[in-house]
């Protein structure tokens, strides 16, 4: 079974989380991390951001890569936070290009209260959301369970 090493990045604006959701929806592999079904998956890093405009995203991802991590996930905070987070695509960019790492949008699926509070303000009304959020916002069932 293909094994693959996985770091999540959270908001600095949360730093505080202990990460309960984001390790749940793993071991469930549900909302983003779904897309690892039928494969053994680790948790080999685990970081804030640093705060804005991202400052430990220059450095985490390569500690992380040295942990055998090929795929970084922005938390689902990144993209239900309010204001959603301003410089995703650019750190996703500087992964990318300086890591040669897969970026993920998403980690738990999206809490019902955030999916209906930015749905009425349209936050996600771009194609770049359209894109990123996908993964996360699942099922009103599975929403209500991460509320």
């Amino acid at each position: 079974m293909e094994k693959i090493k996985i770091g999540i990045i959270i908001c600095d604006r949360y730093h505080t989380c202990a990460g309960g959701k984001c390790l749940r929806s793993l071991r469930n592999l549900e909302g983003a991390f779904e897309m690892y079904r039928g494969k053994e998956v680790e948790l080999a890093g685990f970081t804030s951001c640093g705060g804005c405009p991202g400052g430990n995203i220059e450095y985490a991802p390569e500690e992380m890569q040295k942990n055998g991590v090929t795929h970084v996930h922005f938390a689902t905070g990144f993209l239900v936070g309010y204001p959603p987070c301003p410089y995703m695509e650019q750190l996703e960019k500087f992964i990318n290009e300086k890591y040669g790492m897969t970026v993920v949008y998403g980690t738990h699926p999206v809490p019902q209260k955030y999916y209906l509070t930015h749905s009425r303000m349209g936050t996600w009304n771009s194609p770049f959301f359209e894109k990123t959020i996908q993964a996360t916002v699942t099922d009103e069932e599975t929403r209500l369970n991460y509320d």
